[in-house]
């Protein structure tokens, strides 16, 4: 089987005449995406890891879904976005199956918080826990939902909002779950999400719940969420240092003091175990943790946690004091006569905030950085390793007999050093495939020369006015993106005062909300920050230009960044070259990727930053770019949509 597949079972595929050719209503031949396959039909059976670079339109998916098919292994294949998880699943695989000859083994998985708790549910009916009408009318949705639903999967309750604070109140994490010892165990959405894995050949997950698993997993591979496999693909490729290094860290924060404190008095009140006197000890706990978190100050944005040995010598009375507290909840758990099986899990928990916390104050780590975040009236407490290609590399690589790594961005100036070293894969194939669609006649590249360098104060009055020129032109259809929230907001606000056409702005709704009337208003125009940089898809003349404010370089003080470049310099490497820019220019190429979707597709990217033309690095940016046609001037921009 193998050997009849390796030699033959992609070409034949995918070939002109192929299988795919027959089934496919608008089939093309694309000759990237049959050299994609057979590099991953190789991988798999050489076992050999594979990094491939396929721009869009190659058809990647179905590239690395066939092979995996083939192989006859149980393959892992992990999405950088639930929306994309979806695609996979409710989309690619039904078309594959109603053309395979057998039936296919494929299921998808998602963090505990997408599935309902059937046993929440049930107690909701009985128990005062929702409050209001919004979460009572909610609430009537999911309890009749539930009643049907075979996977138990929030993404199938359309009508529901996405701030339904209802939800959160029946949802299966982990926080309260009693295990098998639940009466509704057999029924439970989660031990049927994990037997259908078990029984899967291609399990369908994105990279959170991967990593959120590879932490878990020890060095002997074992533990964790997924069953065995023996191969993983990796769409999307190009987000794995960030998930990784928040799944490989540690987290503590002050709304999960707030959260062990409400689930401690709600299960209290309702199996019978609360009293006065864990009443008294919450509240102290609640006081104390509220003074400890205020020590961080009140400034909203990621700050490094220096000088934390001096922070613990002046504060040490109120952190062993918070532990202390923690530490009598756990001792008050632990002497209840008869207690219910809720009590399993809280106790747990309560160990892990104060195992948690000790690390964070006292652990001497020169691999990881600490720092704080402030998110509104939340305070976070974090720790991430500073280089994860180490622990990818003995957690995963080491282990699992086939790696694939995909995406349209993970070449920078045509090569994969930069990718290999970061995640500790330099030992890979590579592939670059070229894009399916002409560039060179479909788009443009505008890149004005007369406006002030970024830094300037007078660079934002100048990209206002470039900015309504341009949308003049293009008659809005455009995302305007910046690379951060106040230079977002303030072009926004003076560039939709003069536009004649709809804007958008991100953080007044839902991003999917924002999408869907973009896509449904003619001549719309959005103004963003990174979360619409990528994994966004607006194909055909609705999207006709992309506009970027300047060249997408990481915030240099951000608390991680900075720990990065700090480790490249005192490794002898120079952390512009090695790191700024490969990281920029994969970022521009995702932002400018969210253009030309399909070959029939025609637009404008624009980069108001000209250091690209005038620095020596900006070659790099060239170099990593798909061919697209190029002009300083905005007379050519004009004549391109005039055509």
């Amino acid at each position: 089987m193998p050997t009849q597949v390796r030699t033959a079972g992609a070409r034949r595929f995918f070939a002109a005449g192929g299988t795919l050719s027959k089934w496919h209503p608008k089939y093309e031949f694309r000759p990237g995406q049959v050299e994609m396959a057979e590099a991953v039909e190789a991988a798999l059976a050489d076992k050999r890891h594979l990094i491939v670079e396929a721009g869009t339109g190659t058809g990647k998916t179905l590239a690395y879904l066939v092979p995996a098919l083939l192989s006859g292994k149980r393959i892992v294949v992990s999405t950088g976005t639930k929306n994309l998880q979806e695609q996979l699943f409710f989309k690619d695989v039904p078309f594959l199956q109603q053309h395979f000859p057998r039936p296919l083994k494929i299921c998808y998985m998602k963090g505990r918080s997408n599935y309902a708790c059937r046993q929440k549910i049930y107690d909701a009916e009985k128990e005062p826990v929702l409050s209001g009408l919004e979460e009572l009318a909610d609430f009537e949705a999911i309890r009749a939902w539930e009643q049907s639903t075979e996977f138990g999967d929030r993404a199938e309750l359309k009508t529901l909002p996405e701030s339904s604070t209802a939800w959160a109140k029946i949802d299966a994490r982990a926080d309260l779950c009693t295990g098998q010892k639940c009466p509704n165990f057999s029924r439970c959405f989660l031990t049927a999400m994990h037997q259908r894995a078990l029984e899967s050949d291609i399990i369908i997950v994105n990279h959170h719940l991967f990593f959120a698993d590879l932490a878990l997993k020890d060095e002997n591979y074992e533990g964790g969420i997924l069953p065995a496999y023996q191969a993983v693909v990796f769409d999307e490729a190009h987000e794995i240092e960030d998930v990784a290094g928040q799944y490989f860290g540690v987290s503590v924060s002050n709304y999960r003091f707030q959260e062990l404190r409400r689930d401690l008095s709600a299960v209290g009140r309702v199996k019978k175990f609360g009293s006065p006197e864990l009443d008294r000890i919450l509240d102290r706990l609640d006081e104390l943790a509220t003074s400890f978190f205020a020590l961080f100050g009140g400034a909203e944005g990621r700050t490094p946690f220096l000088a934390r040995e001096a922070f613990r010598d002046q504060n040490e009375e109120i952190y062993r004091d918070v532990l202390a507290a923690l530490e009598l909840i756990g001792s008050h758990l632990k002497l209840l006569h008869n207690p219910p099986e809720e009590v399993i899990p809280l106790f747990r928990r309560t160990q892990q905030l104060a195992q948690t916390l000790t690390f964070l104050i006292e652990a001497e780590d020169e691999g990881t950085v600490f720092w704080i975040e402030r998110r509104g009236r939340v305070c976070f407490i974090q720790a991430t390793p500073i280089d994860v290609s180490r622990l990818i590399t003995s957690r995963l690589f080491d282990q699992v007999e086939t790696a694939v790594l995909t995406s349209a961005t993970l070449a920078v100036g045509g090569g994969f050093e930069y990718i290999q070293k970061r995640l500790g894969l330099e030992n890979a194939r590579t592939l670059v495939v070229p894009g399916h669609f002409d560039y060179q006649r479909q788009a443009l590249l505008y890149v004005p020369q007369h406006l002030p360098e970024p830094r300037s104060p007078a660079f934002t009055r100048s990209a206002v006015e470039e900015v309504i020129q341009i949308l003049t032109h293009s008659r809005g259809r455009a995302f305007v993106l910046f690379t951060s929230y106040q230079q977002m907001r303030l072009v926004h606000d003076a560039v939709s005062l003069e536009l004649d056409y709809p804007t958008l702005l991100q953080g007044t709704g839902p991003r999917s909300a924002l999408l869907e009337e973009f896509r449904s208003t003619p001549h719309c125009v959005l103004f963003a920050t990174a979360a619409f940089w990528q994994g966004v898809d607006v194909p055909g003349e609705q999207l006709s230009c992309v506009i970027i404010d300047k060249l997408p370089f990481a915030v240099p003080n951000d608390p991680v960044v900075s720990a990065r470049i700090d480790s490249i310099r005192n490794a002898g490497g120079n952390p512009f070259y090695d790191y700024q820019i490969p990281q920029a220019a994969i970022a521009l190429k995702q932002g400018f990727g969210r253009l030309i979707r399909s070959r029939s597709d025609r637009g404008v990217l624009v980069l108001l930053d000209h250091r690209i033309t005038r620095q020596r690095y900006g070659q790099v940016f060239f170099d990593s770019l798909p061919d697209y046609g190029f002009t300083t001037r905005i007379a050519d921009v004009e004549k391109f949509f005039n055509v």
